[in-house]
């Protein structure tokens, strides 16, 4: 008797095709990680670029624009400069000062952070919101304060943003990975489709990355200019989508269980189950 061996699987090397989504469910989960973390990594370094296109400028340029004297205390900015005031612009974030909040000042930014007496109000898509100064801040509204102080905080801020992207990423795709493995087991399982539960969250993790890839792009250009927070907020809720294509389809992809082979005996037949040419070969072998 001859038992054939189950093809072997493809190396999972990447994460664009049916087939290469298809192919974590079998690799081992190192591989998968070393994957999550690259493009965890690139998340991160778009996110960082974005920040320091579109948010540092406007907030170093503010700062410069400050007057010598002004203060946040007691839950009150206390203003001795011209207002309202325009501090900076920039194509996706405007900073200004309007201790009345009398709307007349605007801009065409995207998101617009206007400081008033009490409350800071921050503009965007959705409308505003006001965010109460806290009652036990005191902090100096000026340049001369501003100034250090920025500069000491700025590198700390980047770097616990950059390790903060690539933890939140990783916990994320893992708690959704674990989400989504019974269900992909289930269909695999139904569909006769070689994928056990563990192979289920390996699959289920590798098909979130073409979606995560795609968002990475969407913030470059967001950060470039060629895409606007609407366009952004489109591609963010079509990621999710991407990510449910890829997964029903690596299940798709997934090799077939193998078949038993047809030559093998069952070892709980007995003499009275056997088919006839089964019977015939049991009755050779005993002459």
């Amino acid at each position: 008797m001859t038992v054939e061996n189950p093809p072997a699987r493809p190396t999972a090397w990447q994460p664009f095709t049916p087939g290469g989504v298809a192919s974590f469910g079998g690799a081992p989960l190192l591989r998968l990680w070393f994957f999550q973390l690259l493009f965890a990594l690139l998340a991160a370094a778009a996110v960082l670029w974005f920040i320091q296109t579109a948010w540092l400028p406007p907030i170093r340029q503010a700062i410069q624009q400050l007057p010598d004297q002004g203060v946040i205390k007691a839950g009150e900015l206390v203003w001795r400069g011209d207002s309202p005031l325009v501090l900076a612009a920039g194509n996706f974030l405007a900073l200004r000062v309007d201790p009345d909040h009398s709307g007349t000042l605007q801009s065409p930014s995207q998101i617009e952070v206007e400081f008033g007496r009490n409350t800071l109000r921050i503009f965007s898509l959705f409308g505003y919101v006001d965010i109460p100064y806290p009652k036990q801040w005191n902090l100096g509204f000026n340049q001369a304060d501003l100034t250090p102080w920025w500069g000491a905080w700025e590198p700390p801020i980047l770097w616990m943003v950059f390790g903060g992207v690539v933890a939140g990423l990783l916990i994320t795709w893992w708690l959704l990975a674990s989400l989504y493995c019974l269900p992909v087991w289930l269909a695999a399982l139904f569909a006769n489709h070689d994928l056990d539960l563990a192979g289920a969250w390996k699959l289920g993790g590798a098909a979130l990355l073409p979606g995560a890839l795609l968002l990475t792009v969407s913030i470059v250009c967001l950060a470039a200019g060629t895409l606007d927070l609407v366009k952004f907020l489109a591609v963010f809720s079509a990621h999710w989508f991407c990510g449910w294509i890829y997964l029903i389809a690596g299940v798709v992809a997934s090799p077939k269980a193998a078949a038993a082979g047809a030559d093998s005996k069952n070892p709980f037949a007995t003499e009275k189950n056997l088919k006839p040419e089964e019977e015939s070969q049991e009755r050779g072998g005993k002459r």
